[in-house]
């Protein structure tokens, strides 16, 4: 059975305008997520305690582009995260995309409760 992929404010929106090759490496990462597999490419990113949660590198032309996703949850997948490393200088994910990736965590695990207790009610 597969998991739902969810995606959390502009992920989907910023995936989307990755290029066509970039897109279709962290789709295929992300159906394997769904399986319960994980992708050769797919690394726990580092302070957020663990394996749950997950960074998926592409580079192409010359640019490296990033999605972090959870795979905390029984059913479900959420795309917290998709964005371009600007930096040129270091593989560190930056401070403030480090913050944005807490805050919607939190909004993924609100969410995934919520479903949760409505599907409990029906």
């Amino acid at each position: 059975m597969l998991k739902l992929v969810d995606w959390i404010g502009s992920s989907y929106k910023d995936f989307r305008a990755f290029p066509d090759e970039v897109q279709d490496h962290m789709g295929y990462a992300l159906h394997k997520a769904q399986t319960g597999a994980k992708h050769e490419d797919a690394k726990p990113l580092k302070g957020f305690g663990g394996a749950g949660v997950l960074e998926i590198v592409s580079d192409h032309v010359g640019d490296t582009y990033r999605a972090v996703y959870t795979v905390k949850f029984a059913t479900a997948i959420y795309v917290l995260h998709a964005f371009q490393k600007k930096s040129k200088t270091g593989i560190k994910t930056p401070a403030s995309d480090l913050e944005l990736i807490a805050r919607r965590l939190k909004v993924a695990e609100a969410d995934y409760v919520a479903k949760l207790a409505k599907g409990k009610k029906s």
